[in-house]
């Protein structure tokens, strides 16, 4: 049996760089939502913040998406 290490590692790095990258996004949407918390509750609006959350969010469900796409098909 011959294990091709340079695939592995490969498919290794992919993973830890597209699960750190999916980590921050998602952080970054958590922080959008503070940031309209916080100025809802000082009287004002963050209109940008709230829409940047929510693309944050919704590049994260796209991702995941096309994970599972890449696993079915």
């Amino acid at each position: 049996m011959d294990i091709d290490w340079a695939a592995l590692g490969s498919v290794f790095g992919v993973g830890l760089v597209t699960t750190v990258a999916l980590v921050g996004l998602f952080t970054l949407g958590l922080v959008g939502l503070s940031r309209q918390e916080r100025a809802s509750a000082r009287g004002g609006s963050a209109p940008l913040a709230r829409t940047g959350a929510y693309a944050c969010f919704a590049l994260c469900a796209a991702a995941v998406a096309y994970g599972i796409h890449l696993i079915v098909v």
